[in-house]
């Protein structure tokens, strides 16, 4: 296989990175969108020259106006989309986000109009059904203290079941 051919089968996947916060029951953080009609948690596309993480604090920065600390990886999720072709998903461990932080939240008006806690039962309802897959995993995720290899939203690979 010559080296042109095997540039054009490379994948080069959009990659995107979130966080999951909670609050001191449990119920993880959903914001609501301007421009979308589902809720959606913390993140966005990483950069050029931007790790995961560094996107991921990036956007939490940009889009709730704090600085939290950033955890450990709690899932990785292959999810292509007929739209935009490949896609790889981080989440990270955002952790609780105690009153005080909460108070300090200023969203990004032009692109969040809300947020509000919910329980992960609820998060299907809230939102897509591979984005509520991917939350559930990773909120299991980090009651375990593991991290989750998911495609489409849901436990794949073998010894992750």
């Amino acid at each position: 296989m010559g080296d042109n051919e095997h540039e054009a089968k490379m994948a080069r996947p959009r990659m995107a990175s979130g966080a999951l916060f909670f609050d001191e029951q449990g119920r993880v953080m959903m914001l609501e969108p301007t421009y979308k009609d589902y809720r959606e948690i913390p993140g966005g596309y990483v950069e050029t020259g931007e790790s995961p993480r560094q996107a991921c604090i990036r956007e939490v920065r940009e889009e709730l106006g704090i600085e939290p600390e950033i955890g450990r990886l709690l899932a990785v999720d292959w999810a292509p989309s007929p739209a935009e072709g490949d896609k790889v998903l981080y989440i990270f461990d955002g952790g609780i986000l105690t009153e005080e932080l909460r108070e300090q939240i200023q969203l990004q008006a032009s692109e969040i109009k809300a947020y509000g806690f919910h329980s992960t039962a609820d998060v299907a309802d809230l939102t897509i059904p591979r984005l509520a897959r991917r939350i559930q995993a990773a909120a299991v995720s980090r009651s375990q203290g593991r991290t989750t290899y998911l495609e489409h939203g849901s436990d794949a690979g073998p010894g992750t079941g």
